[in-house]
């Protein structure tokens, strides 16, 4: 069985200051990209879908698609502010995109079977691919459940704080069997000592944090039937916030409506390895230094 693997492309960092996927992090200038494709290619993933703005299309081929296609089959989705479903019609002014939820719709017409959905400017280490792609071998040798049973890649909260500014993220709520039972979007955390963190309370007060909470970096696995369901969310969503010039229709929140619904399961899945991101700037050396250790350890060759 192969797989897709869909990659959220199509924006820009504004806390970055730029397009955080062309940043340099590898020995010989490799992309974050570049090492996703290499881990999922080992773990069974045949094709990477890149969902990119139309207008960016050709720049983003000679930068970062063309490294890719050397490596494995390359397919491309277009996020548009406009593809909106009858009867709704494009917002008159509005230039924001619809958001992640929109984002994994425009490449419902690419994808070819079970797919996982990340972030292009985030590094998840090779053992998120392979648990999604044992998720995956495992729904297929198992007879149909009652509901479509998808999975998220969690990573403890102390891993993806910054030390460069506060951070939201998605802190699962996972009952003793391993079942996802919905996702709490916790704003403007920050890091305070030996790991913990705390996030404010819109009252003022303080959210303390553990840093051992599992969280959703936006690394998911969902079969097909997934993308009509996600369809359906987003006309919902449409009808509550279709005139809207600065609404979005969150990956998120759209699977934690799905489970509340009792429409699917999720399974929150642990890859034990390290995840990076740059949520600014400030963060590349500390990208580069984690690449630059992976590479000592031999997980990847000097040069990929």
């Amino acid at each position: 069985m192969s797989y897709d693997l869909v990659v959220l492309a199509a924006g820009m960092g504004s806390r970055f200051g730029g397009l955080k996927q062309v940043e340099p992090v590898g020995p010989g200038g490799e992309l974050i990209i570049e090492y996703s494709a290499c881990d999922a290619r080992k773990a069974g993933f045949e094709r990477v879908v890149f969902v990119i703005r139309r207008d960016i299309e050709q720049a983003f081929r000679a930068a970062i698609g063309r490294r890719i296609e050397a490596r494995m089959e390359v397919a491309y989705a277009f996020q548009e502010i406009t593809d909106l479903p009858a009867p709704h019609a494009p917002v008159p002014g509005r230039t924001k995109p619809w958001g992640t939820g929109h984002a994994v719709l425009a490449a419902e017409s690419v994808v070819r079977g079970p797919f996982a959905v990340i972030n292009a400017d985030d590094f998840y280490g090779a053992a998120a691919y392979r648990v999604l792609a044992e998720h995956f071998n495992l729904q297929a040798t198992e007879s149909r459940p009652a509901r479509p049973v998808y999975s998220l890649v969690g990573y403890p909260l102390r891993q993806t704080l910054s030390e460069h500014g506060t951070v939201n993220r998605g802190v699962c709520l996972v009952d003793p069997s391993g079942r996802l039972e919905g996702i709490d979007e916790v704003l403007k955390i920050e890091r305070t000592s030996r790991g913990r963190a705390r996030a404010p309370f819109p009252q003022g007060q303080w959210r303390e944090l553990s840093g051992d909470e599992l969280v959703s970096m936006t690394c998911f696995g969902f079969s097909p039937e997934f993308m009509g369901q996600l369809r359906g969310r987003f006309s919902g969503f449409l009808e509550e916030h279709g005139t809207s010039e600065t609404a979005e229709f969150y990956l998120p929140v759209a699977v934690g409506e799905l489970l509340k619904a009792g429409y699917a399961d999720m399974r929150v899945l642990k890859s034990g390895d390290e995840w990076f991101g740059m949520t600014y700037r400030e963060d590349v050396p500390a990208a580069r230094t984690a690449l630059r250790r992976l590479i000592d350890q031999g997980a990847y060759p000097e040069r990929l």
